[in-house]
C-alpha cells in the first residue's frame, strides 16, 4: 500500500531521453509497470542480492530493515527499489521528496503517522534543510523526536517516540549529502546503468504487459538507445507503440523503430540532439576544450545544474566527455560521432618545450 505526500518535481524540459519523469501520467504508467518483488526485478544484481538479504535478516529478527540510502542517476529505479523493499517486508511505504519537507513540523507529521516496520522514502534527500536534518537525527537512531515548544525562557521540549521504521533515501548528487546524514544510514549503495541485455528483458516483459506485439530485434533497437535507463526504455516503447499504431499495422517491426527513433532524432548511440549540442559547443565554440561547465551551460542557455545532472553523466559514462582539472574536453569518440575531424588538444600553456633540449 502506497501512501504519496509529495510528488516529484518533473525535469524542466520534456525530453524523450530524459531521466526525469515528465509528469504525474507517465509515474502512473510506469507504476503499473514496476516489478514489485526482488524475483521479478531485472538488473542490478549485486545491489538485489545485498537488499534481499538485508530484508530477509531483518524479518528473521521482527526488525525494520536498517535505513538505506540510494544513490545514482535518475531514472535508474530507486523509487522502485523502496516500493519493493515495502512489499518484501509487507508494509506500508510512504512517499516525499527533500524540497517538500520545508521545516520539522513537516517531517513530525509524518513520522508520527508511521506505524512498526513502515518504509519512509525520502527523494532528493540531499536538498533537506539543515532544521529538518536535525529532527531526522534521532528519529533515525532513537526513534523519537524533540519538539521544542514556546519560546525563550518559557521554551520547553517534549519527546515523541516514533515506531521503528525504515527510511530509504535517494539522490542524484551524494557530494551534497551532509557527513553526519550519511554516516546513519546502515546500507549505502550506487546504482549503475543498466547493460543493454537488463534492458532488453525489461522491455520484453512489458511489451507483454502492454500487449504489444514485437519484433526481438526491434526491442534490441530501444534497448540500445535507451541510455541504460529503464525509464528512458519505457518511455520510447511507448513512443514507438503509437507510431506503430499510426504508420504501420500496430506491430512493433525493427523497421517502424527505425523510423520513431529517427523522427525523435536520437541516434545510434541514444544521443538526443540537446546532447549533440553539448559535444559540438565543446568542439565548435572551445576548440574541444577543456572548457567549464559555465562556460558552456551561457553558451547552451541552460541551467547549470540541467548539464550536470541530466545531461553529462550518461556522456562521461560512454567517454563522449571527460572532466579534467582545467574543465570539460570532448574525447576522440565524440569527434567521430559527430562526423568531424579530431584535433588534439593543446598541451598547457607554459609546458611547451619543458623538457626539450636548450
Amino acid at each position: 500500500m502506497l501512501t504519496t505526500i509529495a510528488k516529484t518535481v518533473a525535469m524542466p524540459r520534456d525530453r524523450i531521453v530524459g531521466p526525469g519523469a515528465a509528469g504525474p501520467e507517465e509515474e502512473r504508467l510506469n507504476y503499473a509497470l514496476r516489478p514489485q518483488r526482488f524475483d521479478q526485478y531485472v538488473g542490478q544484481e549485486t545491489l538485489i542480492r545485498k537488499l534481499k538479504i538485508a530484508v530477509d535478516a531483518a524479518r528473521g529478527r521482527k526488525e525494520p530493515v536498517d535505513h538505506t540510502l540510494l544513490h545514482g542517476p535518475p531514472g535508474l529505479g530507486k523509487t522502485t527499489l523502496a516500493h519493493v523493499v515495502a512489499n518484501e517486508v509487507g508494509s506500508q511505504l510512504h512517499v516525499t521528496n527533500g524540497p517538500a519537507l520545508t521545516k520539522g513540523a513537516d517531517l513530525v507529521g509524518i513520522l508520527t503517522k508511521l506505524s512498526f516496520g513502515d518504509v519512509l522514502f525520502i527523494d532528493e534527500i540531499h536538498r533537506l534543510s539543515a532544521i529538518v536534518e536535525e529532527y531526522l537525527y534521532p528519529a533515525m537512531e532513537d526513534f523519537k523526536v524533540d519538539v521544542t515548544l514556546d519560546q525563550g525562557a518559557h521554551a520547553r521540549t517534549v519527546t515523541i517516540p516514533v515506531q521503528p521504521f525504515t527510511l530509504i533515501g535517494a539522490t542524484t548528487r551524494i557530494g551534497l549529502l551532509t557527513g553526519p546524514m550519511r554516516g546513519r544510514f546502515g546500507i549505502n549503495e550506487h546504482i549503475e546503468f543498466y547493460t543493454a541485455e537488463s534492458l532488453h528483458e525489461i522491455l520484453r516483459a512489458n511489451a507483454r504487459q502492454l500487449k504489444l506485439e514485437s519484433e526481438d530485434q526491434a526491442l534490441w533497437e530501444l534497448a540500445r538507445r535507451s541510455r541504460g535507463t529503464p525509464r528512458v526504455a519505457n518511455r520510447l516503447l511507448r513512443r514507438t507503440r503509437d507510431f506503430a499504431a499510426v504508420e504501420g499495422n500496430g506491430k512493433l517491426t525493427l523497421p517502424i523503430t527505425k523510423a520513431a527513433l529517427q523522427l525523435a532524432e536520437i541516434d545510434e548511440k541514444g544521443l538526443d540532439e540537446q546532447d549533440r549540442t553539448f559535444l559540438r559547443t565543446m568542439i565548435e565554440v572551445y576548440s574541444g576544450g577543456p572548457v567549464g561547465i559555465e562556460a558552456i551551460a551561457a553558451t547552451m542557455g541552460e541551467e547549470r545544474d540541467t548539464l550536470e545532472d541530466v545531461i553529462e553523466p550518461f556522456l562521461l559514462q560512454n567517454a563522449f566527455a571527460i572532466r579534467t582539472r582545467q574543465g570539460r574536453r570532448a574525447t576522440k569518440l565524440a569527434y567521430e560521432h559527430l562526423g568531424l575531424k579530431y584535433r588534439p588538444p593543446a598541451p598547457p600553456a607554459g609546458d611547451e618545450g619543458l623538457f626539450d633540449p636548450p
